[in-house]
C-alpha cells in the first residue's frame, strides 16, 4: 500500500494551487500540531529543542508561527484532549496546518495514545485535515522525523513502521500536501553517520536521547520542513528564507518554564 514520494508529490501538487500571499496580502499563522520532537521547549529542558523552534527562522516574518506541538502527544490524544479544537477555534481562512504524529501513535501498550496504522491513524489525521478545510485553512501532513538509530554496520534504520507509508496513502487520497521529513532525516542521519549525528540530537554528559534533539538538530529538521514547504508549493519561493544560509545556534531560545 505504500507509495512513492513523486506519486505522492504529483498528486499533491496537481490538487492545490500555488500558494503566495493570502489575498489582500494578509498575514497568516502556520500552525503546528504535534508531539515532543516539534514542540516548544523550557529554559528547564534545554539543550533539548523542538524542530518547531527553529522553523520561524526560515520564513518570512509575515507567516508566524503558531507551535501547538505538545510532549507525549499522538494523533489522538492530541484531538481526545480538545488540543485540535483550541486550533481550529483560532484559525482563519488561508492559515496553515502542519501535522506530524507517529512517535506516541506507536505505543501498543497506551490505549489512550496508540493509534493502528492504517484505520486509526488515518482516521485521526483526517480530523485535522477535515477540520482546517472547514475553516478555510490549508492542511499539511508531515511524516515523523526518524530517530537516530544505526544497524550493525552503520546504516541508518527506519523506526516508524507503516506509519510513514500510511500517512503518504491518506496524502495522496485526499489531495493534501505532504513533507516527507521521515525520508529526508532518515537520508540526513545516513550521511552525517553514527558519530556525527550525536551532535544533532540531545546527547549530554547525564542522557543519551535518540530522538529529541538539541539546537543544532531542531535547525536541521527545521530547515528539512522549509525546503519541503517550497518543495510541494505550500508557499511561495519569496516566503521562505535563509535555505542555504547558515543558523546561529545562539538564535535559539527557551522560556522560563
Amino acid at each position: 500500500m505504500s507509495l512513492t514520494r513523486r506519486q505522492v508529490t504529483s498528486a499533491a501538487l496537481a490538487a492545490v494551487p500555488l500558494a503566495g500571499r493570502s489575498p489582500g496580502g494578509k498575514a497568516r499563522t502556520l500552525y503546528i500540531a504535534g508531539d515532543s520532537t516539534a514542540a516548544q521547549k523550557t529554559a528547564d529542558e534545554a539543550p533539548e529543542t523542538g524542530w518547531g523552534m527553529a522553523l520561524p527562522f526560515f520564513l518570512r516574518k509575515d507567516i508566524t508561527v503558531s507551535n501547538q506541538a505538545v510532549n507525549g502527544r499522538s494523533s489522538k490524544s492530541f484531538v481526545d484532549e480538545g488540543r485540535l479544537d483550541a486550533i481550529l477555534a483560532t484559525v482563519r481562512p488561508h492559515d496553515l496546518l502542519l501535522v506530524q504524529f507517529a512517535h506516541n501513535d506507536e505505543k501498543s501498550a497506551d490505549p489512550a495514545r496508540y493509534t493502528e496504522p492504517w484505520t486509526t491513524y488515518q482516521e485521526y489525521l483526517l480530523k485535522y485535515v477535515e477540520g482546517a478545510r472547514a475553516r478555510g485553512a490549508r492542511p499539511v501532513l508531515a511524516t515523523p522525523v526518524e530517530r537516530r538509530r544505526f544497524d550493525a554496520d552503520g546504516n541508518a534504520v527506519p523506526t516508524h513502521g507503516d506509519y510513514p507509508a500510511a500517512m503518504r496513502a491518506l496524502a495522496a487520497r485526499e489531495h493534501v500536501a505532504l513533507l516527507d521529513i521521515e525520508a529526508l532525516s532518515l537520508a540526513l542521519w545516513q550521511a552525517l553517520g553514527v558519530e556525527a549525528t550525536k551532535t544533532y540530537f540531545n546527547w549530554t554528559d547525564t542522557e543519551q536521547d535518540n530522538t529529541h534533539f538539541n539546537p543544532p538538530g531542531a535547525i536541521a529538521v527545521a530547515r528539512l520542513a522549509a525546503r519541503e514547504l517550497l518543495r510541494t508549493r505550500v508557499l511561495a519561493r519569496h516566503d521562505v528564507i535563509r535555505l542555504h544560509e547558515s543558523i546561529p545556534t545562539s538564535w535559539i531560545t527557551w522560556p522560563p518554564a
